[in-house]
């Protein structure tokens, strides 16, 4: 098996997480002799024995002293059959938006239980969370197993659990002491009743669907250019699929066609380009396009345009989503402004309801992550304040069905919040008063 594998970690606080990553890099001799000598002379915790192999990963310094990990720690590493990405994710509840960050590019997620304390909270908003960033194959490590003498029954317990929080997705349970290093990189003596593969040897195998070249092909246009008055092109990277001289494109939202006259690069014009290559096409007919807009073969299934649409946000700002407010909405080359239906708090995750005030064209996030992502911007701060992950569109007639009624104060405001200029605003609200008042 070769290739690169993103890994990210999961769980509750003190599971564990970072010694089990300290421990793989440890004995897979993926650190300098420098590293090792700063790590065994910083360990203090000699609970852990004569090496503290979280330190491989707590770096900062608030980490050390208070043995958890708060921000995301990224490790590179290879074995002579894979290349590794792995990254250490946070357990406490309130650096959640960080364990999110770490999980959003993550092809596996080692989920970690500690064995004495079963499944907690926390482990399962992780597990939730892995499996809304698209996340579909899991470890299920069992953590600790030593303070349980290695018992069979509280491994089968633990496991039988997440059968059904992990429904619909593969995961493999590994019993591990990551202190000890059992079924770590080596199968442990101590587990004879455990037929499967170690953690590293399981990671070095799995098969994950990564394929972006069989996705229908996503083109969001970056940048126009136009040097002169005889070229004219679409500059982007290709988020899914592949394209060719003379294929049929429709370009949304506006849903006019073409077909592609060219596929150039900085080293030249090529037949055939393909995920995730960064190119400019030109096209035989000069129609309307700009930036954020979206390419896709004509015959390939059509993307979703509309502004109004489902989705599941994890909020990361201390200050609560307010329903009252304008948020700036980025997903692919696009930003728009978008109201949401309902507030969350720091680090909560739920399903909203998300109106844009100008079309977006997206997928579902399972189909497509790069189309069917986003993330909602605070304008006064500029801070991400959340990402969101789109679930379904919501047709215009459905979503006025459901939603409540508007008060006369409200829809005024959002007359004006939504007019083009100062002009149109005081023109609508001028308008807006006089029907209400007639």
């Amino acid at each position: 098996m070769s290739g690169l594998l993103r890994i990210c970690t999961a769980g509750s606080v003190d599971d564990g997480k970072s010694t089990l990553i300290g421990r793989m890099l440890h004995d897979s001799q993926s650190v300098y002799e420098d590293q090792l000598q700063s790590v065994k002379s910083a360990s203090k915790n000699r609970a852990a024995g004569p090496i503290d192999f979280s330190l491989f990963t707590d770096g900062l310094k608030a980490e050390r002293e208070q043995g958890i990990t708060i921000d995301v720690a990224y490790r590179y590493f290879a074995t002579a059959r894979r290349k590794f990405i792995l990254a250490d994710t946070p357990g406490h509840e309130q650096y959640t938006r960080n364990m999110a960050t770490g999980a959003s590019t993550a092809d596996v997620a080692i989920l970690l239980v500690d064995a004495t304390h079963g499944v907690r909270v926390q482990s399962r908003r992780h597990a939730r969370i892995a499996r809304l960033l698209g996340i579909t194959d899991f470890v299920l490590a069992v953590n600790k197993m030593d303070l349980v003498e290695f018992n069979r029954d509280v491994f089968d317990g633990i496991s039988d659990e997440f059968e059904e929080i992990l429904a619909g997705a593969r995961y493999h349970a590994i019993p591990l002491s990551a202190l000890h290093g059992d079924n770590v990189t080596t199968m442990s003596e101590r587990t004879p009743w455990f037929d499967g593969p170690p953690l590293l040897q399981f990671l070095e195998t799995v098969h994950v669907t990564r394929d972006l070249t069989s996705l229908p092909f996503r083109f969001p246009v970056q940048l126009v250019i136009r040097p002169n008055d005889r070229f004219r092109g679409y500059a982007g990277q290709i988020a899914s699929g592949t394209v060719r001289v003379g294929d049929a494109v429709t370009v949304w939202p506006s849903g006019r066609g073409a077909r592609v006259n060219r596929i150039t690069t900085y080293d030249g014009d090529l037949d055939m380009a393909f995920a995730p290559m960064s190119v400019t096409l030109t096209l035989d007919d000069e129609i309307d396009i700009s930036r954020g807009d979206l390419l896709t073969i004509s015959r390939e299934n059509p993307p979703d345009v509309g502004q109004t649409f489902e989705a599941e946000v994890v909020w990361m700002d201390e200050r609560p989503l307010d329903p009252a407010r304008v948020y700036l909405l980025k997903q692919a080359a696009k930003t728009v402004t978008a109201e949401i239906n309902h507030g969350l708090v720091l680090n909560q995750i739920g399903t909203v309801t998300v109106s844009t005030a100008r079309p977006l064209v997206f997928d579902r996030y399972e189909r497509h992550r790069g189309t069917g992502s986003f993330i909602l911007v605070d304008p006064a701060t500029h801070f991400t304040a959340g990402a969101g992950m789109i679930a379904n569109a919501v047709r215009e007639g459905t979503a006025q069905a459901a939603a409540a009624p508007v008060s006369a104060a409200e829809r005024i405001a959002l007359l004006a919040r939504h007019a083009g200029s100062d002009a149109d605003a005081i023109d609508a609200v001028r308008k807006a008063l006089e029907e209400i008042l007639s």
